[in-house]
C-alpha cells in the first residue's frame, strides 16, 4: 500500500509538472504575441503623405494605352521603357532583370522584372510588388476570347498605385529601405477549361524567376505586400487564405491599419479560399512573410475574383481613383509607420 501511494504520489506529481511547463509555454508565447501587438499600437505616429488617387489613376490609365502588355509586344516594351524611366526619374536605382521563361505551351517567353529601390543603404527592406504584363487572352469572356485584354485592374492598377507610391518615397524617406518590385510573365498560364489547365507553376513566371534569383544575393525583406487588381469600384479585399497561411501577423497589422482609416468597407474580415498569386512563391521559396491585397468575392454561390477577371471588361471603365486612393493610403500608412 504504501508503495502504491508512493507511485500515485510520484505520477501526480510529474503530471502537475507537466501541466505548469505547457501553462508557462503557453502563456509565454501569449505573451510575445501580446508584446509585438502592444509595441505596433505604442509606436509614436508619423507624419505620414497623402496618397494621391488622381495620379495613381494617370498611371494606371497611361499603362492601358500602351494597349496589352503580353510579353514579347510592341506594347510591353513600350510601357516596360517607360516604367523604368518613370522610377529613374523619381530617383530610384533600377535593376532590370531579364531572361526566358518556358509557358504552359511549351513556347519561350521573354521576361522584365524591373526593381526599384529606395535607400539602398539601409539593411531593413519593406518589398512591394504587382505584376505588369497582361493577360494574352480573353479565356473567361463570350466573345473575342483568342484576343489579349487591356488589364486595367488585372495588372495596371498594381502598378499604377506603386508608381505613385515612388514618386512619394522621391521626397519623403521611410525608417526602412523600400523595394518595389514589378514581376513580368504572371498572367501566362494556361486558359480555363483547357486541357493542360492545372499546373499552379504554369502562372507567376517573373516571380518564381526571382524567388530562385533574386536581384541581390542573399535579398531578404522584412515583410512583403503584393497588389493585384485594387481598383474596381466595388472592390473587396478578404484576407486572402495564402496570406493568412504564411504572414497571419502581416495581414492584421495593414488590415488594423484600414480599419483606423475608416476603409474597413473594403478591407473585410472576410477570409478567403488560397489563391495562386506571386506572393505564394515569394513565400515558398524566399521565406519573405508576403500578404496579397486583391480584389476577392467571398459572397454568392460562386466566392471568386471579379467578374471582369480575364475578359475584356477589365478595362479603365472599371477603375475607380477611390479605391485605388484607399490601397494606396493603407500602404503608405503602413510603410511610414514602421520602425
Amino acid at each position: 500500500m504504501k508503495s502504491d501511494r508512493i507511485k500515485l504520489l510520484t505520477t501526480g506529481l510529474v503530471l502537475f509538472i507537466g501541466i505548469l511547463f505547457l501553462y508557462k509555454c503557453t502563456s509565454d508565447n501569449n505573451h510575445e504575441v501580446k508584446k509585438k501587438e502592444q509595441v505596433e499600437k505604442d509606436r509614436p505616429k508619423v507624419d505620414v503623405p497623402t496618397f494621391n488617387a488622381d495620379s495613381a489613376y494617370f498611371y494606371t490609365k497611361i499603362q492601358t494605352e500602351f494597349g496589352p502588355r503580353v510579353p514579347g509586344t510592341s506594347g510591353h516594351i513600350s510601357c516596360g521603357d517607360y516604367l523604368v524611366s518613370k522610377f529613374k526619374n523619381f530617383g530610384a536605382d533600377v535593376i532590370e532583370q531579364t531572361g526566358e521563361v518556358l509557358a504552359f505551351d511549351g513556347s519561350t517567353l521573354p521576361m522584365r522584372n524591373i526593381i526599384a529601390q529606395f535607400q539602398v543603404e539601409k539593411p531593413k527592406r519593406i518589398l512591394l510588388f504587382a505584376h505588369w504584363d497582361t493577360r494574352p487572352f480573353a479565356d473567361k469572356d463570350s466573345t473575342n476570347i483568342n484576343d489579349p485584354i487591356d488589364g486595367a485592374n488585372d495588372g495596371a492598377s498594381g502598378v499604377g498605385v506603386l508608381v505613385e507610391v515612388a514618386r512619394i518615397l522621391s521626397s519623403k524617406n521611410t525608417e526602412y529601405g523600400i523595394d518595389i518590385v514589378l514581376f513580368d510573365t504572371e498572367d501566362y498560364g494556361a486558359p480555363e477549361g483547357s486541357m493542360v489547365e492545372g499546373n499552379y507553376k504554369d502562372w507567376c513566371l517573373g516571380s518564381q524567376f526571382w524567388a530562385n534569383e533574386p536581384h541581390k544575393q542573399g535579398y531578404k525583406a522584412e515583410y512583403g505586400i503584393l497588389l493585384d487588381m485594387v481598383g474596381a469600384p466595388d472592390a473587396t479585399f478578404p484576407r486572402e487564405g495564402t496570406s493568412m497561411y504564411f504572414a497571419p501577423r502581416i495581414v492584421r497589422k495593414v488590415w488594423n491599419v484600414a480599419a483606423e482609416l475608416g476603409f474597413g468597407n473594403k478591407f473585410v474580415n472576410d477570409v478567403s479560399g488560397e489563391t495562386i498569386d506571386d506572393h505564394l512563391f515569394v513565400n515558398q521559396i524566399t521565406g519573405i512573410p508576403s500578404i496579397a491585397i486583391v480584389h476577392y468575392e467571398t459572397k454568392g454561390e460562386k466566392p471568386g475574383y471579379g467578374h471582369f477577371h480575364h475578359t475584356h471588361k477589365d478595362s479603365m471603365e472599371g477603375i475607380d481613383k477611390n479605391t485605388l486612393g484607399q490601397v494606396g493610403q493603407v500602404l503608405l500608412q503602413v510603410i511610414y509607420q514602421d520602425f
